[in-house]
């Protein structure tokens, strides 16, 4: 019998703590005195409202976990009946050994674990990967967890007043932890997928390795016009996986995108080709919350009965490296 897989569910924790617009402008004008910035910047620039802030004690294991756990809780799902979990996050809590063996432990989960990472689009490769596995027979339950605590990531105090445009982004970033199971089904949940990528511009977005560069920590550093100019050519490519995957942006009846702002939010919609009326906005109230961003629509569309069964849905991920991912499923 032909294996296939599908998304069985999804779920956040979504830290307690926010901090507003105007108290992010706040502690960077504080840090940085000799620099000018106007105030309500960052909802002018990104339309950013507030963002999640994760407790000073939690690293991203334990926000993966907190996720993973109301995601397991929900579907009725034992740990132990997990074959494989995969961590997918940009940040870790460590080095060595994989972060997704430190999840693993607290949710009580004795499956192989690995990470996964290629920026933002950690789940949505994190996803492609399970759907190989499951349709090869290698797995039948497959959890892609993630988390982000990018807030840590701001940038303070800066060594040159002319790199402000790089640093502001950082001041939009969002903390939260999520998670993702795909199971094995008799009948095709995930109908296709297609990823690509334009390597050349890696550049554009980069948070360094601080053991590799010699530093006590690597500073997130986004040139946001390079990282637009990175995409180049991915619209096409992305209207193209679809006609090869069989559908129509239109057919859809949720399109989950990567919102790192507003206005990105837009473009990512005109690049693949669907309507604001089909995405559930996140980015206002939480920030960029980076790899969580697609967990966090599926997980919010479930909560307020906008996905329901046999709906349609695309998942449209844009990651800095840069790289692109489409994944269309039948809920």
């Amino acid at each position: 019998m032909t294996v296939h897989s599908a998304i069985a569910h999804a779920a956040v924790h979504v830290p307690a703590g926010r901090q507003s617009v105007a108290e992010a402008e706040d502690r960077f004008r504080a840090d940085n005195p000799d620099v000018a910035l106007s105030r309500g910047v960052l909802h002018h620039m990104y339309g950013l409202l507030e963002r999640t802030v994760a407790a000073a004690e939690d690293q991203p294991s334990d926000l993966a976990a907190r996720a993973a756990r109301t995601l397991l809780d929900q579907h009725g799902t034992d740990p132990l009946d997990v074959d494989l979990l995969i961590y997918s996050g940009i940040l870790a809590d460590m080095e060595e050994p994989a972060t997704a063996h430190v999840v693993a432990d607290k949710l009580g989960v004795r499956a192989p674990v690995f990470d996964l990472k290629n920026a933002c689009n950690g789940v949505l490769n994190g996803i492609e990967v399970a759907d190989a596995f499951i349709r090869a027979g290698r797995y039948r339950r497959v959890l892609v967890v993630s988390a982000e605590v990018s807030t840590r990531e701001t940038r303070r105090a800066l060594e040159d007043p002319k790199d402000v445009l790089t640093a502001l982004p950082s001041l939009s970033t969002g903390d939260m932890g999520s998670a993702v199971l795909v199971e094995a089904r008799d009948r095709p949940g995930i109908l296709g997928s297609r990823f690509f990528a334009n390597s050349w511009g890696w550049e554009a977005a980069t948070l360094p390795n601080p053991y590799a560069n010699h530093r006590t920590l690597g500073h997130l550093r986004i040139d946001s016009a390079k990282l637009v100019a990175s995409f180049d050519g991915m619209a096409e490519r992305i209207r193209g996986a679809m006609v090869e995957i069989g559908v129509k942006p239109g057919d859809l009846d949720l399109a989950c995108v990567h919102q790192p702002s507003v206005a990105f939010t837009r473009l990512a919609c005109e690049w693949a080709g669907v309507t604001a009326e089909q995405v559930l906005p996140t980015f206002a109230d939480h920030g960029n919350v980076a790899t969580n961003t697609i967990p966090l629509q599926l997980a919010l569309a479930l909560e307020s009965g906008r996905l329901r069964k046999g709906d349609l849905v695309g998942l449209f991920g844009y990651a800095s490296g840069a790289s692109v991912g489409v994944v269309v499923c039948e809920w």
